[in-house]
Order: C-alpha cells, then sequence, then structure tokens
C-alpha cells in the first residue's frame, strides 16, 4: 500500500494597501486632476456651494453631480490659500514629491507645494469603497483582517494560487478584481508573516506587488532602516541610532542579552525576533478592540486658564463621544487617559486605571481630570483626545483570583447631568 506524505504549504501572509486612498477616491470623481498634485484634508465638503460658484463663473453651462470631470482644473482650490489648523488626510504622490505626507499640518504642505489642489474628505463614499474592496477581497480569500479604512491583511497560504510564484498570482487576481469593481489601484507585499509583508507593501507604490521569501532577509530587509518595522517609533529610533544601530540589519546583529539591557525584557526580545523576521501572529477575521479614544484639533491654539469654559466644553464632549462609542459597542474599560498635542508639536499622555470598568461619561471625566493635572497645563495646546483602554464587555470583568463580577448595565449618563458629587463643571475643575 502506497502511503501519500502530506506537504505543509508554505505560510503566505499578504499586506494589501490603497494606493493614496483617500485622494484616489477624490480622482474617481474628478479624472482631470490625475497627475496633479493633489492634497486631501480641510474643511467641511459643500457641494452646493460650488455647483453654485460654478454657475455664476460659468453660466451658459449645466452644473451638477453629473459634471464634475468637467469642472475646469483652474476653479479648484489651492493649498496657498488655506487658513486654518487642519492636517492632510493624504495626498497624491506628485504631492508626496514635494515632501507633502499624511498627519501634515495644512499650512506647513503649503509652504512645501503651494499649487497643489486642496479637497476635502468625502467620508461616507470612502467608507462605501472600503466596503466594496474589502468585500471584493473576500470573496477570493475569505481569512481576512481589517486594519482600518484602506489597508488588510490577508492569509494566502491555502487560497488557490496563493502559493503560485510565491503568491504573485493571488495578488494579481486581487488587484485586477479590485480595478474593476472600485476603479482603484492597491500594492501587496506578500511574504512569511505580517510583519514582513507590511514593509514589503511599500516596496513598489503604486499599485505593485512584492514578494518576499525567507531566504530574502538579508538582501531586501535587512538593508532597510529600523524605523520600517512597524513597532519601531520615532524615540526607539533615537535611540537605537545613538548606539550606532540604522538598519535592520545592524539590529538582527546585536545580541539579544543587550537589547533585553538596553530595551527592557520585553521590547528587547521583540526588537530581535522582528530583525531576523520573525512574527507568528495569525490573521485574525474577528478581533477585540484594545481601545476607544476621542480627540479634536483646535482651530486656534487654546489655553487652559484664558479659554477655560471653551476647553471644559469639547472636554466634556469628547467624553461624552467616547462613552458613547463603547456603549454602541458593548465595552466598558478600565484605563482613562488624555493626550495633549501643544502649541509646538511636543505630544504628551496620561492615564490611570481605575478598579472597575466603566463606560459611563461622567466617570471618564472625572478620571480624566484626574490626568490632566498631571501635565503642564500653563501652556497653549493644538489638540485634546480622551481615550479608555483595558476593554471588558460589561458582565465579564476580571476580578482578582480570577472572578468575574456581574456589571449591570446603567443608564447612560451624560457628563452634563451633574450631581454634587459629579465634579464635572463645564469649565476646568481641574485648576481649581
Amino acid at each position: 500500500m502506497r502511503v501519500s506524505a502530506t506537504v505543509t504549504p508554505n505560510r503566505r501572509i499578504a499586506h494589501l494597501d490603497m494606493d493614496a486612498f483617500f485622494a484616489s477616491v477624490e480622482l474617481l470623481r474628478y479624472p482631470q486632476l490625475k497627475g496633479l498634485p493633489l492634497v486631501i484634508g480641510g474643511g467641511r465638503r459643500r457641494e452646493a456651494e460650488m455647483f453654485e460658484r460654478l454657475r455664476q463663473a460659468y453660466p451658459d453651462r449645466d452644473w451638477g453631480p453629473d459634471s464634475l470631470d468637467r469642472v475646469p482644473v483652474d476653479f479648484f482650490p489651492r493649498l496657498k490659500d488655506y487658513v486654518g489648523r487642519g492636517v492632510a488626510t493624504t495626498a497624491t504622490y506628485a504631492a508626496r514629491q514635494f515632501g507633502v505626507g499624511s498627519a501634515m499640518g495644512l499650512m506647513k504642505a503649503a509652504r512645501l507645494c503651494p499649487e497643489a489642489i486642496l479637497l476635502p474628505v468625502d467620508f461616507d463614499e470612502v467608507k462605501r469603497l472600503s466596503r466594496l474592496f474589502k468585500s471584493t477581497i473576500q470573496e477570493i480569500a475569505p481569512v481576512m483582517q481589517d486594519r482600518g479604512v484602506d489597508e488588510v491583511y490577508i492569509d494566502f497560504t491555502d487560497v488557490p494560487g496563493g502559493q503560485r510564484e510565491g503568491g504573485r498570482v493571488l495578488a494579481r487576481l486581487i488587484q485586477k478584481s479590485i480595478f474593476q469593481a472600485t476603479g482603484l489601484t492597491c500594492s501587496i507585499g506578500v511574504a512569511p508573516n505580517k510583519l514582513i509583508a507590511k514593509m514589503a507593501s511599500e516596496f513598489n507604490k503604486p499599485n505593485g506587488i512584492s514578494i518576499v521569501h525567507p531566504e530574502d532577509l538579508k538582501t531586501l530587509i535587512w538593508p532597510l532602516p529600523c524605523r520600517k518595522i512597524n513597532g519601531i517609533g520615532p524615540k526607539a529610533d533615537a535611540k537605537l541610532q545613538s548606539h550606532g544601530i540604522h538598519t535592520i540589519g545592524e539590529l538582527a546583529a546585536r545580541e539579544p542579552g543587550w537589547l533585553v539591557a538596553h530595551f527592557g525584557k520585553s521590547y528587547g526580545a521583540w526588537l530581535h525576533e522582528a530583525a531576523w523576521g520573525r512574527d507568528d501572529r495569525p490573521v485574525e477575521t474577528e478581533s477585540e478592540p484594545v481601545s476607544m479614544s476621542r480627540e479634536t484639533t483646535f482651530e486656534r491654539d487654546l489655553h487652559a486658564a484664558r479659554d477655560r469654559a471653551e476647553l471644559g466644553a469639547i472636554f466634556t464632549r469628547l467624553c461624552e463621544q467616547v462613552s458613547a462609542d463603547l456603549r454602541r459597542k458593548g465595552y466598558a474599560g478600565r484605563t482613562i487617559g488624555i493626550k495633549i498635542t501643544y502649541d509646538n508639536f511636543e505630544k504628551v499622555t496620561r492615564d490611570l486605571t481605575i478598579d472597575e470598568a466603566t463606560d459611563d461619561a461622567v466617570a471618564i471625566r472625572r478620571h480624566a481630570g484626574q490626568c490632566l493635572k498631571r501635565v503642564d497645563l500653563s501652556r497653549r495646546f493644538r489638540l485634546l483626545g480622551v481615550r479608555v483602554g483595558k476593554l471588558v464587555k460589561p458582565g465579564t470583568e476580571a476580578l482578582p483570583g480570577g472572578r468575574y463580577s456581574e456589571t449591570p448595565t446603567a443608564p447612560p449618563r451624560s457628563a452634563r447631568d451633574r450631581s454634587p458629587d459629579d465634579h464635572t463643571d463645564l469649565l476646568f475643575p481641574e485648576l481649581g
């Protein structure tokens, strides 16, 4: 009797990133802008006002939703005319050549590329196309992990075509299918794991496919800067560079014990594993959120004392929004935190962990207010955020000893529904 050997397929994980997604959505509407520097960000969409201005400027033509592809290029607003505190959501590759990037202040972007066209985000259309490209992927490769509006991980390992040419055949099929469904392009990296796949998806943008095999680690990955590893931020990178470690290969050459001694037991060990391209994380089709947060960037820098009433109202609203998000998705959290960006773009965060998880706006504001006492409120700041972490499902909150509490679901309380014990004055009570 002949016994056939079972061959375990090589693990092939893909990271798919839509190319300049928010900008590409606008180019579907305004194809006349293709190839031009385009930045997405700023204010809200006001299409009715735009049509009215078009009718005044070009009264001999009919203007409406069906004529957007005929709007003259010189009609669009330029970045040089923008005044405000907004940031760029994304930019086309033509604008990126000037140094404009995501999360950059629009005033700074205007100095780099003043003639770039500036358009606001169409969130409804972005969400629609996001759902469409993801459903297109799942029809071909069902094991997909959602990583945001414009990127996903996909497990190619057991999908037909997922092993051919290292995954290139399946990647081409997915690219073609997404373009047919949406008119948008994407870039895909295929590798043995999520860590390398994410790096690989940046190799050949836009509309590229990059394949990395285990034996490619030294030639394709090690020459890259350490910052290309998802999980090495600016501070860690600066510390690595201070020790003469600039590339992933140089990081891989350091002994694990040295990394642990300088970066801590957990992070140091992870740095060693990442540099050697090791990552066993699965592609998770469903995952629990780690935290929920809300933040806002002000139109002008605000001061905690001089703008106390305005900041207090904003702070209250953020806490209420986080509370509503938690309740809508069925979570409560034990870690309450704040985020502040000062007028010089310095960022600080503070948080504290409470005994019992909460989704209550009043409780969130009270504990977030305690975090405010631990930051410098004498300086002006441009951004304020509130975060709730260590999330649990109400009714299953872990207690010491492994027990679980039965947490009753209380009716939602607004941070404005104050009692004498709530300490939720709309001004900053933290300054009092």
